[in-house]
C-alpha cells in the first residue's frame, strides 16, 4: 500500500516509471525511423510506436503501482490532486520527478541508439502546419480520454485487477488519431523531457510550441477528473485520500484521511 512507502521511494518510482516510459515508448519513434531508412512512414509504423507505448504503460502500472502510484504523467498527477484523491503539498515533488524521469528517459535513447536518434528528431512532440488551435484540441482530445478512463477504471465499483491493461490500451488508442496532428504528447513530461535533451544534443526544437502541449494536457487531465467526479460522486465518494492511489490494484487505497491532511510514512 502506498502509505508504507516513503515520499523519496515514491518520487523514485516516479522518475524510473516516466524514464521506461520515455525510452519504451518515445524510443520507439526514432528507432522505426532509422530502421525505415529512406521508406514512407505507413499506418503500421504508427500501430507500431503506439504499442510500444501501450505496452510499457500497462508494465510501469503493475511493476511500480504499488509504490508511488504511477502516475508518471503530470496530468493525471493534477487530475488526481484537483478531484481531492492526491494532496497538492506532493504535486510540485511528484512533476519533478516525472520531469527527470522523462529526461533520464531521453536521454537513454541517445545512449542506445546513437546521434542517429537525435539526427531524426528524437521523437519530439510537435506538429507542422496546422494552427495551435487544432494542436491545442488535439492534444486536450487525446489526455481527457487518457485521464477519464483512469478514473474510471481506479474507482471502487470498476472491475478488480484490469485497471493496467485498460490504461495501456488507452494510450495505444489515443495515440492512433491524435498522433497525425501533434505527435500525440498527451503527458506534459514527455512533452518537455525529449525537447529538452534534443536541445543539449544539438538538435532543432519547437520550443514555442511547448505552451500549447503542456496547457492543453494539464488542463485536460483537471477537466477530465472534474468531469468524472460529477458523473459517478456518491455520498461514499465525499472523503478523499491521502497519498495516492495505486493505478494497478486501486482497491488497495490507503487509509482515507480528510483533504489537505497527510499520512507520509
Amino acid at each position: 500500500m502506498l502509505d508504507e512507502t516513503t515520499l523519496a521511494q515514491r518520487l523514485g518510482a516516479e522518475a524510473i516509471g516516466t524514464a521506461f516510459l520515455v525510452f519504451i515508448g518515445v524510443g520507439s519513434v526514432p528507432a522505426t525511423l532509422i530502421v525505415n531508412g529512406k521508406a514512407p512512414f505507413t499506418m503500421a509504423d504508427l500501430g507500431m510506436i503506439s504499442l510500444a507505448f501501450g505496452t510499457i504503460v500497462v508494465a510501469t502500472v503493475y511493476a511500480l503501482g504499488h509504490i508511488g502510484g504511477n502516475h508518471i504523467n503530470p496530468a493525471v498527477t493534477l487530475g488526481l490532486a484537483a478531484s481531492g484523491k492526491f494532496p497538492w503539498s506532493q504535486v510540485p515533488a511528484y512533476l519533478g520527478a516525472q520531469v527527470v524521469g522523462a529526461v533520464i528517459g531521453a536521454t537513454a535513447i541517445i545512449g542506445v541508439l546513437g546521434m542517429k536518434a537525435s539526427d531524426v528528431g528524437l521523437g519530439v512532440a510537435s506538429y507542422g502546419d496546422i494552427s495551435w488551435v487544432q494542436a491545442f484540441t488535439a492534444e486536450f482530445v487525446g489526455t481527457f480520454i487518457l485521464v477519464f478512463t483512469i478514473f474510471g477504471v481506479i474507482h471502487r465499483k470498476a472491475a478488480a485487477g484490469f485497471a493496467g491493461v485498460a490504461i495501456g490500451l488507452v494510450v495505444f488508442a489515443a495515440i492512433i488519431p491524435v498522433a497525425p496532428a501533434t505527435g500525440a504528447s498527451i503527458n506534459p513530461a514527455r512533452t518537455i523531457g525529449p525537447m529538452f535533451v534534443q536541445q543539449i544534443a544539438g538538435g532543432d526544437v519547437k520550443w514555442g510550441q511547448l505552451p500549447v502541449y503542456l496547457a492543453a494536457e494539464c488542463l485536460a487531465g483537471i477537466a477530465a477528473a472534474l468531469l468524472f467526479g460529477l458523473l459517478s460522486r456518491t455520498p461514499a465518494d465525499r472523503k478523499t485520500a491521502g497519498p495516492g492511489v495505486d493505478l494497478g490494484d486501486p482497491e488497495l487505497e490507503p487509509p482515507v484521511v480528510r483533504q489537505g491532511s497527510s499520512v507520509d510514512a
